[in-house]
């Protein structure tokens, strides 16, 4: 596709998201759907803009739409396990942790690739300059995180053993305050908490993403509202495709829109905007199930993870859930 018939496709979606009327989903029995819980966190741009907009209330009016805000994937996911949510949004290994503890959920969507996303983060004037310098040092970072498989290949890239390193295990904004005060030697994490500390504090990058991790990001749901409504499923992609569109199409509104809604500068937002390529939601491919099994391989072969996973088991099918 040409750079050209992109743009027009963009700005198609953009003004369809911003001038036409809320469409309902055909057959998707919205009525049947008494409510629908999303979890959601600072990074999750398309959602994020769909909770401002309020598209999800005006598309199924006859559904009570509640958003829960997370601050990582792992701590999303144990609410969907659980059953106080029904729909949500995670990087890569919280859904590899969740599969090895048994937790009933499935992946039905994901975005493209995000490598440079999220870094391994050192203090400006640290002494370690290379990856292999992070043997015997402290890293923070969330459990069962992206950031936990950019480390997992980080330190397979460098040579080391993971029990090389020391990983000190925090969510986000304990492990910003552990970094700032030196009490861990570098951080692994993802934007917009990446983008947040690159421009306060000015750390410097050894490694991010890219030729380590792709990053993806997944859009999982409980199995019976995913065998129960799988149209709503579709609806669902619809308007987060739309919302991606209105991103893209609108950076500068949208940047303005994400940062009042977060509470992030407009500059922060910018950055880590900046990194994200545009992001239409489908279901996953087969070269995004194998991308994804390597992460549970990874996890598995340092013994992370109580037992192997294999993620096609927990991959929604639409094309088989339609016709059951």
């Amino acid at each position: 596709m040409t750079t050209s018939s992109l743009r027009r496709r963009l700005l198609l979606a953009t003004a369809a998201a911003l001038g036409a009327p809320a469409l309902r989903a055909q057959g998707s029995g919205p009525a049947q759907l008494p409510q629908l819980r999303v979890g959601f966190q600072k990074s999750a741009v398309n959602l994020v803009v769909l909770k401002q907009q309020g598209t999800l209330e005006r598309r199924f009016a006859n559904t009570r739409v509640q958003w829960v805000e997370f601050p990582a994937g792992p701590q999303l996911l144990e609410a969907l396990a659980v059953g106080s949510l029904e729909f949500g949004l995670t990087g890569d290994s919280p859904p590899v942790f969740a599969q090895a503890a048994g937790k009933d959920l499935l992946y039905v969507g994901a975005e493209p690739a995000k490598p440079l996303s999220s870094a391994i983060l050192v203090k400006g004037d640290s002494p370690l300059k290379t990856l292999a310098d992070l043997k015997g040092r402290r890293v923070a970072l969330q459990k069962g995180s992206s950031a936990h498989y950019l480390l997992v290949r980080a330190v397979d890239k460098a040579g080391l053993q993971w029990a090389d390193i020391q990983p000190i295990y925090l969510p986000p904004s304990d492990a910003r305050a552990a970094f700032e005060r030196g009490s861990v030697d570098a951080w692994a994490i993802w934007d917009p908490f990446y983008a947040a500390t690159e421009l306060d504090i000015q750390p410097r990058v050894l490694a991010t993403g890219a030729g380590l991790s792709s990053n993806n990001s997944f859009y999982l749901a409980s199995r019976p509202f995913t065998e129960n409504h799988p149209l709503v499923l579709q609806a669902l992609f619809d308007e987060l495709t739309r919302a991606d569109a209105v991103v893209q199409g609108s950076r500068k509104e949208a940047a303005q829109r994400l940062s009042d809604f977060s509470g992030l500068s407009l500059a922060v937002v910018h950055l880590f905007l900046s990194r994200r390529p545009p992001s239409p939601v489908a279901p996953l491919t087969p070269a995004i199930v194998a991308d994804q099994q390597r992460v549970a391989d990874a996890f598995a072969r340092l013994a992370l993870i109580p037992k192997p996973v294999k993620v096609a088991e927990i991959v929604w099918m639409p094309t088989k859930v339609a016709r059951s």
